[in-house]
């Protein structure tokens, strides 16, 4: 069931389409146009459960299938800013480049970006396009800072007599980009059951905050970067899937709410905190929200 309130910016709840017929603030919080994308963005009308959707949390997945939740446009600005670019790219697919085509199996669907020669003149090379935030694109490089000594001494101060360091980036730390891998090798086999060849997978990352100082210090030099994906096992992700389609299918014909999402599906709790459309229908979310509203004394 997709999302059929907006949030406004008072935090009243309204309508989705009631929204778009009329304001009841004295002005929109943005263009008609915008809202009326961003609603449209938020039903894509798909009944099997998608690639992204599994790759969620299953109760996080469960609840948006069952419960009428609402969303703050603001926070939907993103994911239109990723569709911009899939459309930029989707209009530039001269030759034998196929473009945002959903394919399915007996267990998910998922429509990929890009596949054919999209960047030398090697067939069979899928594409995925992210939107990225440079945080994120830190981790997925494997960027970090270390301590270099600079050979000289503090002479004054409480560290008088140690030696003065300087940070300096390091480009070999561990690639945190699983959750991109999965998705780019579950259209890789979605792509394998229709008799085409990928010989190899790439993201390419646009990092929405460049040009900031905090996107400097974390060693993001570049707007776009290409992150090669290696190929996961077959066996391990028919798996993966299986088992999260299973779950998730259970659920929704038993209305039992699933598990609470694991630790890293919700991010350590920072999605139920900030970013988890439902989680204020989730036991797990209040509990997140509830913690952070009272005072420091009360939470601990």
């Amino acid at each position: 069931m997709p999302a059929r309130q907006f949030i406004c910016p008072n935090g009243n709840k309204v309508a989705i389409q009631d929204c778009l017929k009329s304001c009841s603030m004295q002005q929109r919080c943005m263009f008609l146009p915008t809202l009326r994308a961003v609603a449209k963005s938020l039903d894509r009308g798909i009944k099997e459960p998608t690639v992204t959707e599994l790759l969620a949390g299953t109760r996080e997945t469960y609840l948006k299938k069952i419960m009428e939740y609402a969303v703050n446009p603001q926070d939907i600005l993103y994911a239109l800013h990723g569709q911009a670019v899939h459309t930029i790219n989707e209009n530039h697919t001269e030759g034998e480049i196929l473009s945002e085509i959903r394919l399915n199996d007996d267990i998910t669907s998922g429509k990929f970006d890009l596949y054919g020669k999209i960047i030398d003149e090697e067939e069979g090379v899928l594409g995925d396009l992210k939107v990225t935030s440079s945080y994120k694109l830190m981790k997925a490089l494997g960027i970090y800072k270390v301590d270099v000594a600079t050979g000289e001494i503090y002479k004054t101060g409480l560290k008088k007599g140690q030696m003065k360091t300087k940070k300096e980036f390091r480009y070999d730390g561990i690639r945190h980009v699983m959750d991109w891998a999965i998705q780019l090798n579950a259209y890789r086999l979605l792509l394998e059951a229709e008799g085409f060849t990928v010989n190899r997978m790439v993201i390419q990352a646009l990092c929405r905050d460049s040009g900031l100082r905090i996107t400097a210090e974390r060693g993001i030099a570049k707007n776009i970067y290409l992150i090669p994906i290696r190929k996961i096992s077959d066996h391990w992700l028919k798996r993966y899937f299986t088992a999260k389609a299973h779950n998730l299918q259970k659920a929704l014909a038993d209305r039992i709410m699933p598990h609470v999402c694991k630790v890293k599906e919700r991010w350590h709790d920072r999605k139920c905190q900030d970013y988890c459309q439902v989680a204020e229908h989730c036991p797990h979310g209040q509990t997140v929200k509830s913690r952070l509203a009272l005072p420091l004394k009360d939470a601990v």
